[in-house]
């Protein structure tokens, strides 16, 4: 596959991509019984729409020249990627059981090391727009049309080091940089607009010189023209897409839990998860 399979399909594909994304998520999660499986469920339709529509990339050659880049800034995300990954074929599905373990490639933590097609070592938070910046800039001065898709979260919208990189790309006019922010609404110590004013955030990174979309994250027609729009947008700018998203989206029971950043889920709710999903399988 040289390019997202469903850039012209239906979006009946890509919801069926998305299921199988939160499916991955929740055998790795039962792995380890614990994780952050409700960023992976949360994004899965982001991943989806990225993986499966929009990125260009070979998934037998993940170290393709010509291939888009997919940044993942949000480290502990890596759960969602791995999943991601291994529904496009650049990992096997065989090592989903290896989630977390040692000497697995896929380290609970991403890793640009262990894993192929992980394009950075996420974290510390706030470091990846910064490298997405150099990267988007190194591709421009090579004359590589590929674009640099960058993923990071809202939490990371208070680390100062994420606004110089936006002003960065600005100066640099890096029209081949997409960021997409996964605004679920919860970090570590609670709600991220509790912790820091956010809002309203479409209208600040225009205010810094991006061409900014604000988007339900879980809503697939909404993320894939937004996707589409960004793409092709026209002015020498780079582009942002907020997506809002549900923590612990498609499984009800763990949706309504208070503390969601990182979910401790009971063994026999493992199976409780993987019923309520398989019974909203796309047809």
């Amino acid at each position: 596959m040289t390019t997202g399979e469903a850039r012209h399909g239906s979006n009946v594909s890509l919801a069926r991509r998305a299921w199988a994304i939160r499916r991955n998520a929740l055998r790795m999660g039962e792995v380890q019984g614990q994780g952050y499986i409700g960023q992976a469920l949360g994004v899965a339709d982001v991943l989806a729409v990225s993986y499966f529509h929009a990125l260009s990339y070979r998934a037998d050659d993940p170290e393709w020249e010509g291939r888009d880049r997919f940044l993942l800034s949000i480290g502990h995300y890596a759960i969602a990627l791995y999943s991601a990954m291994i529904e496009a074929g650049i990992l096997p599905e065989d090592e989903l059981e290896t989630y977390g373990m040692d000497d697995s490639r896929m380290p609970m933590s991403g890793m640009a090391a262990y894993t192929p097609g992980m394009e950075i070592t996420g974290g510390s938070l706030g470091h990846g727009l910064g490298i997405a910046v150099g990267m988007a800039l190194g591709l421009k001065r090579k004359k590589n049309p590929a674009f640099v898709y960058n993923m990071l979260s809202d939490g990371e919208l208070g680390e100062g080091s994420t606004w110089e990189a936006v002003m960065s790309a600005v100066q640099w006019k890096l029209d081949n940089l997409i960021a997409i922010v996964d605004f679920n609404n919860q970090q570590a110590d609670g709600p991220t607009t509790q912790a820091l004013a956010q809002v309203p955030e479409a209208a600040k990174w225009q205010a810094f010189g991006w061409y900014a979309q604000e988007v339900d994250g879980n809503d697939l027609d909404a993320v894939v023209a937004a996707f589409d729009a960004a793409r092709n947008h026209g002015a020498a700018q780079p582009r942002v897409i907020i997506c809002n998203t549900t923590m612990c989206k498609g499984i009800p029971f763990l949706e309504s839990r208070e503390i969601t950043h990182f979910v401790r889920v009971e063994p026999e709710e493992w199976a409780r998860a993987l019923e309520i999903l398989d019974g909203e399988k796309p047809q």
